[in-house]
């Protein structure tokens, strides 16, 4: 008894929340874990608290639109930077994704060039498709019994309901009023899942930055439109989507496509139309953060993953994440 006694005061409180939780034994190796999992969590919190700090008011210089290897600090948080045949193929993919993105936005400033909310309408229904898409190979892979990526697939999703509302405020300002709109829009969309599907598949790497990059030109373009249309949104009454979505539901899928922020962090005011396009210009910059961490293997968490789990600050990894990884895992590290 006189041990039992003294013990607790020799170990921190921690120590005695786990023998109080009777979850595991009292073993130094057991001691040695927990702690190893709370220094995790703190080193968590500091680079949340970091992105915080280093945040600007303007919104265009949080994120770097196009990301090339180089970009990775070379930290003890960070992993090992990428090998020269890697860094090979990374310029690669990018240079693809840079040239489709590109080719796309040429063909929608010739249709577009002087009609707003018909090109917003068509962004929207382009720039949600991704998702849908890396839901379908996750719910693919976990029903091949490959792996679970439970977190991704939560963050993905509250992205999709993001982009549709998004969608639903075009469609309110009548940018689907005509029909060729809807049919091209609609038509690229099928397109383009498939072929995330296809790259999500071959390198999710890959299929991550090509949504970078989407979202980094719907960043642009409705920043242009803010500068160009200011005092005129200002007069205007703000969509009734917007009021709804922003202000009067329930904002845990909100804060859950924010990676690089904490929840209940962005509360935003919706007082006049100007007020709508710059809430969804600061969502599309979001976007570009998250894609970005995403294009690193497993750094992709939940802003409201609870501290009691078990996975640290990133993902266990759970395999290959796509089939050039898997090839690249065989040759590097040939079977036993």
């Amino acid at each position: 008894m006189a041990v039992a006694s003294f013990l607790p005061s020799i170990f921190s409180p921690s120590t005695n929340l786990l023998l109080l939780r009777g979850s595991r034994s009292f073993s130094p190796t057991s001691i040695a874990h927990f702690h190893s999992r709370r220094r995790r969590r703190r080193l968590c919190k500091v680079r949340a608290t970091i992105l915080r700090e280093n945040e600007k008011v303007a919104v265009e210089e949080t994120f770097q639109p196009k990301t090339s290897p180089d970009d990775h600090n070379n930290n003890n948080n960070e992993p090992p930077p990428p090998g020269s045949v890697e860094k090979w193929v990374i310029k690669l993919e990018q240079s693809i994704n840079i040239f489709l993105t590109d080719s796309v936005i040429k063909v929608l400033d010739t249709l577009y060039h002087d009609r707003d909310y018909p090109r917003f309408f068509v962004l929207e229904t382009i720039a949600r498709v991704p998702y849908f898409a890396f839901i379908s190979v996750l719910h693919m892979y976990e029903s091949f019994g490959w792996w679970r990526k439970s977190e991704y697939l939560k963050v993905h999703f509250a992205e999709s309901w993001n982009e549709m509302h998004h969608l639903l405020i075009m469609e309110e300002l009548g940018g689907n009023a005509w029909w060729f709109d809807r049919f091209l829009a609609q038509h690229i969309a099928i397109f383009y899942y498939f072929m995330t599907v296809f790259m999500y598949a071959l390198s999710p790497r890959m299929a991550y930055h090509l949504s970078e990059c989407v979202e980094s030109h719907a960043f642009e373009t409705y920043d242009k439109f803010i500068k160009e249309k200011g005092d005129e949104l200002k007069k205007l009454a703000p969509s009734k989507v917007a009021v709804k979505y922003y202000t009067e539901e329930d904002l845990y899928l909100f804060d859950e496509f924010q990676t690089a922020r904490l929840p209940n962090t962005r509360r935003p005011i919706i007082q006049n139309m100007y007020d709508v396009f710059m809430n969804i210009r600061d969502d599309e910059a979001e976007h570009c953060k998250t894609m970005k961490a995403c294009q690193t293997h497993g750094n992709l968490r939940s802003p409201h993953a609870s501290e009691d789990d078990d996975l640290g600050c990133t993902l266990p990894d759970a395999g290959c994440e796509g089939i050039v990884d898997c090839i690249k895992k065989s040759i590097t590290n040939p079977p036993n």
